[in-house]
């Protein structure tokens, strides 16, 4: 009975879960660049053939950009909640958490030029 209720739990958590990246792809037009641009990358390290240390790379990046949208994105929802009204902590509240976003997708779009550009160049070229 008790494993049964943790069992529960864990697929309500699961739930929980996949109900916030639902919520962030329907109102975050960004998210969807990044889901984009994720498939994109997925394909072209398929094509290309990338090792997996180098695939390893690639997912940690990604990770890191799709963290950086939730928790810019819970941070949003938060600060309207608590200053619903403007107010200049909440903006840069908003606009320190979107820079958050801004740095791991740079980053994350220089992981992957470094990793995928020699094969893709390869490829294409020669």
């Amino acid at each position: 009975m008790m494993v049964e209720k943790e069992l529960y739990s864990r697929i309500k958590s699961f739930k929980y879960a996949f109900e916030g990246w639902w919520y962030v792809l329907r109102s975050q037009h960004n998210a969807w660049i990044h889901a984009v641009i994720s498939i994109a990358v997925v394909l072209v390290g398929l094509w290309v053939k990338l090792p997996l240390r180098e695939w390893a790379l690639i997912i940690l990046a990604m990770m890191a950009v799709w963290m950086a949208e939730f928790m810019n994105t819970a941070i949003e929802a938060v600060v309207d909640l608590a200053a619903p009204k403007p107010h200049p902590l909440a903006k840069i509240a908003k606009d320190v958490a979107a820079a958050a976003v801004l740095v791991g997708a740079c980053g994350a779009a220089l992981i992957g030029l470094l990793i995928l550009g020699p094969p893709l160049w390869q490829k294409l070229f020669n």
